[in-house]
């Protein structure tokens, strides 16, 4: 009998030792609380929504101060502004990351979107201050790098590539839809209500990230590295090209995306303007061009991308789309009649899957450990780009003369920067033939003396680039 109490004694003694601690309570207090508002996917995408969805509204107005503000050099002004934009972007994109794994990212959500958004309001009451201010924006303006890692932050691995799928075809949508409602606004009421419709839109994107949008970044990895200094290496946005000699596959994939990529961000920047100064486009006509070209390369991307990688293979699905993109370019520049704008607008859509598919070579080639950073050396490419492509095309169109609405005496090549584009992407093309289609690459990623923090988050992939998925032609407003 005593060693039954005894025992029984023993086990409320045990049951005690198993009581949680107050710290652990509280944990769990906390955790049950926020189960409502926590983070998820849903945040990311109505935040991404709602700026694009804003920036569209104003193709059509955006376009009418453009030239009404640079007369004498609209594509080479035009391209100065994406240009300078692009160069800044690229050079905070890795600061802001850095500093985002620190103090959290809703605070630099908030901060890229503000800024982002900054410009829209200036659109109508002073154009000189609106394009001096979308050219400094460039600072911050990467709310895709940031919505990026948030999505990471919240999502397991094998669930990763779906939500940065859906948080691109969010993107897609909210310019397929955009543009066209910003024409029939402008058409029947005038540009400054369309300006202050997409005001109204980007302060509730605001409103929304700063009252809605909870903290995805878990608490005890922001209190575990507050106080760590940033090293240079996390902010030195040449850091990952510095790696790309290191192995001659990852050499090859970087001068082919170099080479095919830097005409793509050119004529992102300039293309929608070229169609209306040029080749007169109306503007419910470049509505409707973006809203087809959106529409056949989400098609391209989710039916064509998946049967080609399977029957043809993944290096000839680059390939492919890098003969598409040569033939669209070529097309461009040689083509003055609106029915080809359109006709190599259908050939465009096919070109996106290219970047896809590069992605999806550079994962079969790398090691599972090495992912991130390799993929980072592409993204970083692909930033370089978005700040020298704008540039270079403003500049060929004011070395050729080609300005407003007409022509020319006598050209030869309507579009030349369309044209020195192809020359690169064939150049690209060349490259692309000796690119192995599988061999195992090997990039260091992480230096010895980073942090703990740091080192975990390096080994973890990050995504390829916010354009994996090319939707459509972006605006040159963005």
């Amino acid at each position: 009998m005593p060693v039954k109490i005894a025992a029984a004694r023993k086990d409320k003694s045990d049951k005690k030792v198993r009581v949680p601690s107050p710290q652990k309570r509280a944990a769990r207090r906390l955790a049950s609380q926020r189960v409502v508002g926590r983070a998820k996917v849903t945040h990311a995408v109505v935040v991404i929504f709602l700026e694009f969805f804003a920036w569209g509204l104003l193709t059509t107005p955006m376009l009418t101060v453009l030239h009404e503000t640079f007369p004498q050099h609209t594509f080479l002004m035009n391209g100065l502004i994406q240009g300078v934009k692009g160069l800044l972007s690229f050079m905070s994109a890795p600061l802001i990351g850095a500093l985002s794994d620190v103090w959290g990212r809703k605070s630099f959500l908030l901060l890229t979107v503000f800024f982002t958004c900054a410009p829209i309001p200036l659109m109508r009451i002073s154009p000189w201050w609106y394009f001096a201010l979308i050219s400094v924006s460039g600072l911050f303006s990467v709310t895709f790098s940031v919505i990026f890692a948030y999505v990471a932050d919240i999502t397991e691995e094998h669930k990763r590539s779906t939500a940065y799928g859906l948080v691109s075809a969010t993107f897609a949508a909210s310019l397929v839809t955009s543009p066209a409602i910003g024409a029939y606004l402008s058409a029947n009421y005038g540009d400054s209500v369309v300006v202050l419709v997409a005001t109204i839109v980007a302060v509730l994107d605001i409103g929304f990230v700063l009252l809605v949008v909870p903290e995805s970044l878990p608490d005890k990895m922001r209190l575990s590295s507050w106080g760590f200094p940033i090293s240079w290496e996390q902010a030195d946005p040449f850091a990952s090209l510095r790696k790309v000699g290191k192995d001659s596959t990852v050499l090859l994939i970087c001068v082919t995306v170099f080479l095919s990529y830097l005409p793509e961000a050119g004529q992102y920047s300039s293309f929608f303007l070229y169609l209306r100064q040029v080749i007169n486009f109306s503007s419910a006509s470049i509505a409707a061009f973006i809203a087809m070209v959106g529409i056949l390369s989400i098609v391209a991307q989710t039916l064509f991308l998946s049967v080609l990688m399977r029957t043809i293979g993944n290096k000839n699905t680059v390939l492919l789309g890098l003969g598409f993109q040569l033939f669209q370019l070529a097309w461009y520049g040689f083509g003055s009649e609106a029915w080809m704008m359109w006709a190599a607008g259908t050939v465009a859509a096919m070109s996106s899957i290219t970047f896809p598919a590069v992605s999806t070579l550079v994962s079969h080639c790398t090691d599972p450990g090495q992912q991130g950073a390799v993929q980072g050396v592409i993204t970083g490419i692909r930033g370089l780009c978005n700040g020298l492509g704008p540039a270079l095309y403003g500049f060929i169109f004011f070395l050729f003369n080609v300005e407003l609405n007409e022509l020319s005496p006598g050209p030869t090549i309507p579009g030349p920067p369309f044209l020195f584009g192809a020359c690169s992407v064939l150049l690209a093309v060349f490259v692309a033939v000796f690119i192995p289609e599988h061999h195992s690459v090997a990039v260091k990623t992480c230096s010895s003396n980073s942090t703990n923090l740091t080192s975990i988050q390096c080994a973890t992939p990050v995504p390829a680039s916010d354009e994996d998925i090319e939707p459509l032609l972006q605006d040159s407003s963005m």
